[in-house]
């Protein structure tokens, strides 16, 4: 019984990784309709951004994260402005096709600056360290991780639900035309919706490289992500962090009782099943069209 407490709180703790990127999927879903796998890159960059700060120019770690995050807002914002926008007469393909470039130019990017050299990000708490709490025994970065996504759920809860630019945003995302009658800047809304998606995405990366910091190691998150905000609902936020966290825990188990050699595959297992019953997925509504 312990063993299986264990690995559902670690299931949790990678859940809460995998639930920040699929937050920031979701956000540029509802407001463009397109699956974003540039994702993990809008993360990568900046994270090595930080890294750069800390060895090359001397900054401490708080600054570097700072700087990070902002960072990431301005590049989420030029990748809307600067490409998505530009496209003529864009399908859903097409976009997507879009988004996969833009994540090879990135990685492109961080693989020629930085080379392929696996680092470890500093951090003011070890990577190692754990708390035990009876007879469990929680990484400290797990907690950490836990507690930090918690917090950004619960920060864009409050900015959805109580700031005129998060009403602006939902807006957006449930009717642009409507949206634009009322005054609503609907282009702007769309480039800093990416920008929040880059830094929401940023954060998880941060938390990531303190254990594994190398040119793909987004993709991992990135696919576990997208895979959770499938299975939670690719138009709810709830469903997306609520999809992440069975994902995690249904791999840890899945890794701890039966392979760990097919651990990777049980995220997109979850996908066909969760999908063969629930098209939208498990928590968003399923609408049929009608003639």
């Amino acid at each position: 019984m312990i063993d299986f407490i264990q690995m559902v709180i670690s299931g949790i703790a990678v859940g809460s990784s995998y639930a920040l990127m699929a937050l920031g999927m979701v956000l540029i879903y509802k407001a463009s309709e397109v699956p974003n796998f540039v994702q993990g890159e809008m993360a990568l960059l900046p994270v090595f951004i930080a890294y750069m700060m800390i060895y090359s120019y001397g900054y401490s770690v708080f600054i570097a994260f700072f700087g990070a995050l902002f960072f990431a807002m301005i590049l989420g914002c030029f990748l809307e402005f600067a490409v998505v926008r530009r496209a003529k007469n864009p399908n859903i393909l097409g976009l997507i096709i879009v988004t996969i470039g833009l994540e090879m130019i990135l990685l492109g990017l961080v693989s020629w600056k930085f080379g392929a050299d696996q680092r470890i990000m500093p951090f003011p708490i070890s990577s190692y360290s754990s708390v035990m709490i009876g007879d469990l025994y929680i990484s400290t970065m797990d907690l950490v991780t836990l507690f930090v996504a918690l917090a950004i759920m619960i920060v864009l809860f409050l900015f959805f639900r109580f700031s005129k630019f998060g009403v602006a945003m939902k807006a957006t995302q449930q009717n642009p035309t409507a949206a634009r009658l009322m005054g609503i800047r609907t282009n702007r809304v769309k480039m800093v919706t990416w920008g929040i998606s880059a830094t929401v995405g940023t954060v998880s990366g941060l938390l990531l490289a303190p254990v594994i910091m190398e040119p793909y190691m987004m993709w991992n998150p990135m696919l576990k992500g997208f895979a959770g905000a499938v299975v939670g609902g690719m138009t709810s936020l709830p469903g997306a962090v609520f999809g992440a966290y069975i994902v995690g825990v249904v791999e840890h188990l899945f890794g701890g009782y039966v392979s760990m050699d097919f651990k990777a595959v049980v995220a997109f297992a979850v996908i066909v099943i969760v999908l063969c019953v629930k098209p939208s997925g498990l928590f968003a509504r399923h609408y049929v069209k009608k003639v």
